[in-house]
């Protein structure tokens, strides 16, 4: 059931994410031209021109992340203790890596400064970093192999760091996670992702009892300053794709029953 839901959200998202939906739109009314249907060729052609100008000129995309880059505080103030540290995923290409013959690291690079800054706060904290891979296709190339390689050049800490590299999204980020190190319900633990994709992956551990306290890190909207032009074509976005895929799994996991909520947030967390 697993294979079957991670399967089709690939292929929904390939078909209904928004650079896929401005191409459909486009050949759409290019077929439409063809077979003489001028007006209807013409409606989708304003639609398409109205969202490419929309996109050009206005950071949409950050309009729709900022209330999920809102729901936890960041900054986040910790205790002098903590038990243990799970870094989710998403900061390094696996596929680049296997081509180059190094980690390359992407664009949510502080995932793993949060985890240099929190091993050394903390040395002696568990410390997981989970993460396989997202594709369908290149199963074989594993984000968490070519982080292990990269860390034990760094050597973080003091603590050794587990790596799991079997999960393919969020939900078995956690539940891979926990079998892992089966936590003890008196400990904790400390959850390190980017802020937009805090609320689903809180949703996800609380759901399997495992409460965390949100590290959230890389944010995209540009907080107090949301109301402007920001002639930006190509950033606008791939800021507007992240928060689509975002609001999207947020809903998917919650009908399928993956998160104990739509929304987590700072209070009340976790509902056990």
């Amino acid at each position: 059931m697993d294979t079957v839901f991670f399967i089709a959200s690939k292929l929904f998202w390939a078909v209904f994410s928004p650079d896929s939906l401005i191409i459909i739109l486009t050949l759409g009314a290019f077929l439409l031209l063809l077979v003489g249907a001028v007006k209807p060729a013409r409606r989708l052609l304003s639609i398409c021109a109205l969202l490419l100008l929309s996109l050009a000129v206005f950071p949409v995309g950050e309009w729709l992340i900022y209330p999920l880059e809102t729901r936890f505080s960041d900054n986040t103030v910790l205790p002098g203790r903590v038990d243990g540290i799970i870094v989710l995923g998403g900061a390094l290409d696996p596929v680049m890596s296997e081509a180059w013959r190094q980690p390359e690291i992407g664009l949510a690079a502080e995932r793993f400064t949060a985890l240099l800054y929190l091993a050394q706060r903390y040395p002696q904290a568990q410390i997981i970093y989970t993460g396989g891979s997202g594709r369908i296709r290149q199963q074989q190339y594993r984000e968490a192999d070519y982080t292990q390689i990269l860390f034990e050049k760094l050597s973080p800490g003091t603590a050794p760091i587990l790596y799991e590299s079997e999960s393919r999204n969020t939900a078995e980020n956690a539940s891979n996670s926990k079998q892992l190190v089966d936590p003890e319900p008196n400990q904790f633990w400390v959850l390190v992702t980017s802020a937009y994709h805090m609320p689903r992956a809180v949703g996800v551990f609380c759901r399997l009892g495992w409460p965390m306290q949100a590290y959230p890190v890389d944010h995209y909207a540009r907080r107090d300053d949301l109301l402007r032009l920001n002639f930006d074509f190509i950033l606008n976005l791939r800021v507007l794709r992240i928060a689509m895929h975002e609001w999207t799994g947020l809903v998917a996991y919650r009908l399928t029953g993956r998160t104990d909520r739509l929304l987590a947030g700072s209070r009340n967390q976790c509902r056990i």
